[in-house]
């Protein structure tokens, strides 16, 4: 039989606890077990000069199994028993240990947890050699014992993987602190999954993913380092002063990738996507995406233009470009391999980390089959998402916790993404005690339970192992995992900067500091695995690659700029969708209207639904929800995929959509887009995380990477989207453009004035006016449910020939008006009109002196105002595709009414809001010098909207009195301009 030596610490330890519990209040102690301890001799245990007193093991274990049992503070291996279990086993022969014995063992195995706790904090992370911040609990003397008490105790008394062939507890120890305190360091008590735990200490503990590099491969990594450094050398003695963004003192980011690559491959991984910032990009571009040399070295030929200056005379609809350090690359490994490897770099743009959430879109778009009925098929196995962040942009920009927010979230889960912060210590010329409340730059991973590796840059080795362990935890778990990747930056934030300025004892360190280069380089001279003559061969061999790629980069072989634009013109004539036939329309209708005998839905739910049954005939009624499930299903039997993501989206913010049916009995769900018969395509629909910016870009991510799917992304109330507007300008305005990345994501923004408050009324329609050039992409306002249909379903077969983002102003109050509503025939034989004019004024065309235009809302207003029946001079024409700036159509209208005096603009926004300042100069164009044109509408505010309804609608009263005045007896009011 065992004694308590042979226990885990926690074991004996809460005999000890126990005891000291007795001697406390011999009430806190059953009384089986304070009979046992009235046995210790406390009063000698009480002074330090007196002989300790003993114990059985025996005796407790007697008492123990009486009493609850105890599950150990520290997780435990197979192999480790609970003190119930384990005391139940003793014999009452055991040797008694002393109480000091105990106090020894107890301390010595709570050492240990300390140090697999928080061995990080006494790690060698820093390459600079900065002192660990230290914990008093790393050191012996913290729990009463010294290196001699450890030398004489068990090193079961340390347990784990450091016991295994120790000789003594110091010697266990002395192995933890190799594994937990060296140049790398765990952190993973946060990581909930007992299994997880266990894997990731067994992953350390047994040394399962070190290996000892053959020479061949220690000559692989020395030459890889070589190529990067020498790269990083060439630029900045090149191109002096211009930036790049150096990934010097974080150099070993790029074997590591490497790694990430091979292990891909081993995994028969298909696609790799990396998002990533601009520190180090160029280095990823050249030596993982493998950009030629010569291409990059011709782009910093060509930086003189990255100011604005024009390449040609004219311009057009057509690629500008972007500064080299933003711009992506794709790149597929083939040869050799059992499987081809596509590697993608995501292009973003230098607001830090928000390619997060655009990375994950991608990879999920990657991992899905959408040419199934149903939802989607995924296989997270088929695409590996990698990000790498900067340490201050990690803990300072609130994207990097939307994007982890979503990574179990079934609408967005992609099994897993391998983060790497490349941190060098700084950020642009902020210290970490300035720029974050965390001891660690990677702290925030913690909050969702993501196991964390920190590595010092500067010990290569250690790195190959980090991010071998975090790729076989991802294959293994489908899980996040941060590896913190601790380096420094050489340079200053751009290669212009003078660090020295604002940290100069740390740049009086770095500048002695040996490159990783030159230190590994060392090491195989020591090692006599290579010679110097070696090293210098292989240096100059690199220096001979880049002398001839700036060669060629000078003669022209890599010209910079785009042919004719590439295509990128603007495309007036869409292809129109096939018209579906009554039947058709009416057969699907019906579909959606079955669910199975045994599911029961909400019976007032299913009452609203069943009206759907009804407005296909005559009387019509064919509101906004009605017609938006009805052009998917028409999508969907044509083979078009759809993904609808936002907050609320399953039911709809206002309750018009009612995708997604509850039972009442249980908690099933029934989707009856996804049950279509004749459907070739998925349909996937989500309700998102309370995220915008993150959710936004994640969608944003899917459109490009999903080119034939229809992606909708829907804002709970159109003024929202204010918070994803990085998203919209850096990416769904000008992605295409800059990056030539095309997406064709839709925006579903809920806008219109109802009274409901400054935040709930304006999608800030003038922004997307304000970015829409070079037919980047389509902005519009319909008023009709047939309109919306129609739309639907000309932005979905234009995906693949003419992909562009539509920008919808979505409306609230009119999802169930009457004057928004449809008839069966209007989705059968009409087609998506950029303008609607007024059916009622072209009967007297020649009667009418105003020509009102509007958009939305106020159009539904104004048409249903009492004025309307009496007044013959009115002709309300609504704009419905505001961008492109339908010009001809317009055109047209106003021909038809050749006795117009004026043509007013009516809008429901504030005159500095809205679509006024935009539609003024296109409509001075297209009317005649003697027509006036003016505008109806709010006056200019700061503010979209007043918050008291009794203003909302004294303003909203004014504006349709003024328009729907006659235009010759009341020329202007409060209200015009």
């Amino acid at each position: 039989m065992q004694n308590l030596e042979n226990y885990y610490g926690p074991n004996a330890g809460y005999v000890l606890e126990m005891y000291e519990r007795y001697r406390q209040d011999p009430a806190m102690v059953d009384i089986a077990t304070r009979a046992i301890f009235e046995r210790w001799n406390p009063e000698g245990a009480a002074r330090p000069d007196a002989e300790s007193p003993v114990v059985s093991a025996g005796q407790v274990a007697q008492q123990t199994q009486k009493t609850q049992s105890v599950r150990p503070a520290q997780p435990v291996h197979s192999s480790q028993l609970s003190v119930s279990a384990s005391l139940m086993t003793e014999h009452e022969d055991t040797p008694a240990y002393s109480r000091t014995q105990v106090m020894k063992i107890v301390a010595a195995s709570t050492l240990a947890h300390a140090i697999r706790e928080r061995g990080h904090l006494g790690a060698h992370l820093d390459p600079l050699g900065s002192e660990p911040i230290g914990d008093p609990a790393l050191r012996p003397g913290y729990y009463g014992i010294t290196d001699d008490d450890l030398a004489q105790l068990s090193p079961r008394v340390v347990g784990g993987h450091s016991a295994e062939g120790a000789a003594n507890a110091q010697d266990a120890i002395r192995k933890l602190r190799a594994m937990y305190s060296g140049p790398i360091s765990y952190e993973f008590d946060q990581v909930k999954s007992p299994d997880e735990r266990d894997w990731l200490r067994d992953a350390v503990g047994l040394n399962l993913y070190h290996r000892d590099p053959s020479p061949v491969e220690a000559r692989r990594l020395l030459k890889r380092l070589t190529e990067v450094e020498m790269f990083e050398k060439y630029l900045h003695q090149t191109f002096v002063g211009q930036k790049r963004f150096s990934i010097e003192g974080l150099d070993m980011l790029i074997p590591m990738m490497d790694e990430i690559i091979v292990g891909a491959v081993d995994s028969e991984t298909r696609e790799m996507v990396i998002g990533m910032a601009h520190r180090g990009r160029l280095n990823v571009l050249a030596h993982i995406l493998e950009k030629p040399y010569a291409a990059i070295l011709a782009e910093f030929s060509h930086a003189r233009h990255e100011e604005g200056t024009p390449l040609t005379d004219s311009f057009g609809f057509g690629f500008t470009g972007d500064v080299k350090y933003h711009l992506g690359a794709e790149h597929i490994f083939g040869e050799a391999n059992s499987i081809d490897l596509k590697v993608v770099l995501a292009p973003n743009p230098s607001h830090l980390e928000f390619v997060n959430a655009v990375n994950g879109g991608m990879a999920r778009a990657a991992q899905e089959i959408r040419s199934v009925a149903g939802a989607p098929l995924q296989d997270v196995d088929k695409t590996l998402p990698i990000l790498i962040h900067g340490d201050a942009s990690f803990s300072g920009e609130g994207v990097v916790a939307e994007t982890m927010n979503l990574w179990q979230l079934r609408g967005y889960w992609i099994g897993g993404t391998i983060h790497i912060i490349a941190n060098n210590q700084l950020g642009f010329t902020t210290d970490p005690e300035d720029s974050r409340s965390t001891t660690f730059a990677s702290d925030l991973a913690k909050g969702f339970s993501l196991p964390i590796i920190h590595v010092n840059a500067d010990a290569p080795y250690a790195c190959l192992i980090a991010v071998r362990i975090a790729h076989a935890y991802r294959d293994q778990f489908h899980k996040d995992i941060v590896i913190d990747l601790v380096g420094y930056r050489r340079w200053g934030h751009n290669e212009g900067d003078e660090p020295g300025f604002t940290q100069p004892h740390m740049y009086d360190i770095i500048r002695d500091h040996p490159t990783v280069r030159e230190i590994y380089a060392r090491v195989l001279i020591e090692k006599q695995l290579l010679a110097q003559d070696d090293i210098d061969d292989m240096t100059q061999e690199v220096s001979a690659k880049l002398a001839q790629a700036k060669l060629e980069a000078d003669s022209g072989a890599y010209s910079t700029q785009e042919q004719a634009d590439d295509g990128y013109h603007q495309v007036t004539d869409l292809h129109v969708p096939p018209v579906l036939s009554r039947e058709q329309l009416m057969e699907l209708n019906a579909e959606m209207l079955a669910w199975p005998k045994s599911f029961t839905p909400h019976p007032k739910l299913a009452r609203i639904l069943q009206r759907r049954a009804t407005t296909l005939g005559p009387g019509g009624g064919i509101d906004w929800g009605q017609a938006e499930a009805l052009a998917f299903a028409s999508l969907l039997i044509e083979g078009i995929a759809i993904r609808l993501t936002g907050q609320d989206v399953e039911r709809g913010t206002f309750g018009h959509r009612n995708a997604v049916l509850h039972s009442i009995e249980n908690d099933d769900m029934f989707i009856p887009l996804q049950h279509i018969a004749d459907a070739q395509a998925s349909f996937s629909l989500y309700n998102s995380a309370l995220s915008e910016v993150g959710v936004l870009g994640y969608e944003y991510g899917y459109s490009v990477h999903a080119p034939g799917a229809l992606v909708l992304w829907e804002a709970q109330f159109g003024d929202f989207a204010n918070v994803a507007q990085i998203i919209i300008d850096q990416f769904i305005a000008s992605g295409r453009t800059k990056w030539k990345q095309d997406a064709s994501l839709v925006l579903l923004l809920p806008h219109g004035y109802e009274g409901q408050g400054p935040d709930h009324s304006s999608a800030r329609l003038e922004r997307y006016l304000e970015l829409a050039a070079e037919d980047n992409w389509r902005v519009a306002n319909c008023t009709t449910a047939a309109q919306y249909y129609h739309l639907l379903r000309l932005q979905a077969h234009n995906l693949k020939d003419y992909p562009r983002p539509l920008i919808l102003m979505s409306p609230k109050g009119l999802l169930r008006h009457p004057l928004a509503a449809s008839h069966l025939e209007d989705l059968v034989q009409g087609s998506f009109q950029p303008v609607l004019d007024d059916e009622k004024a072209q009967k007297n065309a020649k009667q009418i002196r105003r020509i009102i235009v509007c958009t939305g809302k106020i159009a539904i207003d104004l048409l249903g105002h009492e004025s309307r029946v009496h007044n013959e001079e009115n002709a309300i024409v609504r704009v419905e595709m505001l961008y492109p700036f339908p010009e001809n159509e317009l055109q047209k209208i106003f021909a038809r009414y050749p006795r117009a005096q004026e043509v007013v603009w009516v809008q429901e926004e504030p005159r500095n809001m809205g679509a006024w300042t935009y539609m003024q100069p296109r409509l001075r164009d297209i009317i005649d010098q003697h027509i006036a044109l003016r505008v109806i509408s709010r006056p200019e505010r700061s503010s979209p909207a007043a918050g008291f309804w009794d203003l909302y609608i004294a303003e909203q009263e004014q504006i349709i009195a003024e328009a729907c005045s006659q235009p010759l007896k009341q020329p202007g009011g409060n209200y015009a301009h």
